[in-house]
């Protein structure tokens, strides 16, 4: 048995069977490399969801990160530490927001958006207790708790945990008048990714994000856009709602945020939304706590040089060409995504999106599949183009295969 096989038999053995890797098992990782318990070395064309944008191992996040080891990691909110206000302040101007809300998990962060949302539709909407309502779209995937499940239109993801939590409507993605006609006076919130990552990377029609924040406008509800995946520079911009130069009311942040260091997610917006906020009524014992503060701090100055929006941009647009000369010869039927983010649709008569997975691996590229035959590419930022088109060219022999 190799060491392989015994590292994924012995998770096998002890751990919950809620995730289905591919037989790999990484004992390092460095940039856009990583290196398996066997020493093979595999470009990782994933960068875990979008969470490592900056590289594996990134030099400036692991100093401030081990800076911050050596001072104090953890103090709650019960109270205050050095590094609170100034990422609070700086993640807020980044967003051209007011205040910030920190938590952990990308699921967390959701979580407060939703609970945000309510709390302002009864306190400064008026909206009746227990009547408010926000508004989804079929195919998102905004985290995997009880509650976000429920809004779920995936069945992996939603059967079996119910009962559900009341209180949300599910729309078709990209359809304006759709969501125009469930817009009520109860409704709150729409929540919406820009760019639905886990549904295969799709893309909305020009116009709809824009349109979005005109009708949320008319109608006093607030836009909350999840940019977990699609944020921090993936798609050539700082924000996805920039494309179309969209400010929502709410952004919910959170993998990059973390450089793939530590777990930080945010919730950003006015001071009249996230005002609403008494001591006690939400919280995390490690939300905004040092050691996320100061990594997070440090992925904040990194975007504000716009160095990683432009290399996604210049990258990113190299990418979807060279994977559009894939289209239309049998093996690919479509090609969507916008920066260093693309979903690609292997035709079935080529094998499933696993295995063009597993496939890909065995040539040194890791991807993921999702939706049957939709394997996503999202390599970190920092990639050389090199380094990119040997990665691309892997993905060519194993269509022509």
């Amino acid at each position: 048995m190799t060491t392989t096989e015994r590292c994924i038999a012995a998770a096998e053995a002890h751990s919950a069977h809620n995730y289905h890797p591919l037989p790999v098992v990484v004992a390092s990782a460095e940039g856009a490399w990583m290196t398996d318990v066997e020493g093979r070395r595999y470009l990782d064309m994933l960068a875990g969801y979008s969470a490592v944008n900056f590289g594996h191992g990134n030099p400036r996040l692991v100093g401030a990160a081990k800076a911050q080891l050596e001072r104090v990691t953890l103090t709650s909110r019960a109270f205050h530490h050095d590094r609170f206000a100034d990422f609070c302040g700086q993640l807020a101007e980044l967003c051209s927001m007011d205040m910030v809300l920190p938590m952990n998990t990308g699921a967390e962060a959701v979580e407060t958006a939703v609970k945000t949302a309510r709390k302002w539709g009864y306190k400064v909407k008026g909206v009746p207790d227990g009547r408010a309502k926000i508004v989804v779209a079929d195919n998102n995937f905004h985290g995997r708790t009880t509650t976000i499940v429920s809004f779920s239109t995936d069945a992996e993801a939603r059967d079996g945990f119910g009962p559900y939590t009341p209180g949300f409507e599910i729309v078709p993605y990209g359809d304006l008048a759709a969501l125009e006609a469930v817009v009520d006076e109860n409704t709150v919130a729409v929540l919406l990714e820009p760019i639905q990552g886990e549904a295969g990377v799709l893309v909305p029609p020009p116009g709809y994000l824009a349109g979005v924040q005109e009708l949320t406008r008319a109608r006093n509800v607030l836009f909350i856009a999840d940019e977990i995946q699609s944020g921090l520079g993936r798609t050539g911009r700082t924000f996805a709602c920039e494309h179309e130069g969209v400010v929502p009311d709410m952004y919910v942040l959170g993998k990059a945020l973390g450089g793939g260091v530590v777990p930080v997610s945010a919730v950003v917006s006015s001071r009249e939304v996230l005002g609403v906020y008494a001591p006690g009524e939400h919280g995390s014992t490690f939300g905004g706590n040092p050691l996320a503060c100061a990594v997070a701090l440090e992925v904040i100055a990194m975007l504000r040089s716009g160095e990683f929006q432009e290399r996604a941009a210049e990258l990113g647009e190299h990418l979807h060409r060279e994977l559009g000369l894939l289209v239309g010869d049998g093996a690919v039927d479509a090609v969507r995504g916008r920066g260093l983010w693309a979903g690609v649709d292997v035709n079935p008569s080529r094998g499933t999106g696993r295995a063009v997975s597993e496939q890909l691996m065995a040539r040194g590229v890791l991807v993921k599949d999702t939706h049957g035959s939709t394997i996503r590419i999202a390599p970190p930022l920092m990639i050389s183009k090199e380094d990119l088109d040997w990665g691309l060219e892997r993905l060519r022999e194993v269509l022509e295969a």
